[in-house]
């Protein structure tokens, strides 16, 4: 699918990274430096864990999955990523700038990829792109290490406490929504999706939580803490 320049810019607005910027100077910063348009249909591998960051690609339509593979073979989702956010930007630069993790395209995915070279043009060239920037991969930093504290959990129940208290601090309730089916809370896991149906379901027997459907109400907020210790 081909995309004309006045549309690239248009899904750019959107974008962190060109954050309190109109058109035109989305227009002005990104002359001489727009990059390619890559396509790519549903379930194809975009980025292997340990390639090379060359581009700064830019997810235009689509989603795409970080996903790591451990030695046995085991997938664990990292996380879903939806437009227009940025991919990796945070291993764009360093002497360790390679991909993390493997990155998958879950629906048909449209990627604007910038030249490494020319992003640090426009980062020389653009404060508001550079402070954009550095916001995102401080971000990145601070989302990692809570990712890194989550998979510490051992125990699946662990793992569902940090979750659902992650999503109590978002929400600023003890009532919320869940996000995620119990499928691809299986896949963020790395675990059998019966064993997560099991853990929610003693949750609730323990009256720890209460669920209806995916709505959730944490009914023991100190009783699901003690999971985490």
């Amino acid at each position: 699918m081909s995309m004309s320049e006045e549309q690239i810019i248009e899904l750019l607005r959107e974008c962190t990274l060109f954050m309190g910027m109109n058109n035109l100077e989305i227009s002005r910063v990104l002359s001489g430096h727009l990059g390619r348009i890559k396509s790519y249909s549903r379930n194809v591998l975009i980025a292997q864990a340990g390639d090379e960051v060359r581009f700064l690609h830019i997810l235009l339509q689509g989603t795409v999955k970080g996903e790591m593979v451990d030695y046995t073979g085991k997938v664990i989702k990292i996380e879903d990523i939806t437009p227009t956010r940025p991919l990796a930007p945070a291993f764009l630069f360093g002497k360790q700038n390679r991909f993390p993790v493997n990155i998958t395209s879950g629906e048909n995915v449209i990627l604007l990829s910038i030249p490494r070279d020319r992003f640090l043009v426009i980062l020389q060239e653009s404060e508001k792109v550079l402070v954009n920037f550095i916001n995102i991969v401080s971000s990145r930093g601070q989302f990692l290490s809570n990712k890194i504290k989550f998979l510490s959990f051992t125990t699946i129940k662990g793992k569902l406490a940090q979750y659902l208290l992650d999503l109590s601090a978002q929400t600023a309730s003890l009532s919320f929504t869940l996000p995620h089916s119990q499928s691809q809370l299986s896949e963020l896991f790395g675990v059998a999706r019966p064993s997560i149906g099991r853990a929610i379901g003693e949750l609730n027997q323990d009256g720890i939580i209460g669920t209806e459907g995916k709505r959730v109400e944490i009914l023991d907020q100190a009783g699901l803490t003690s999971y985490l210790k």
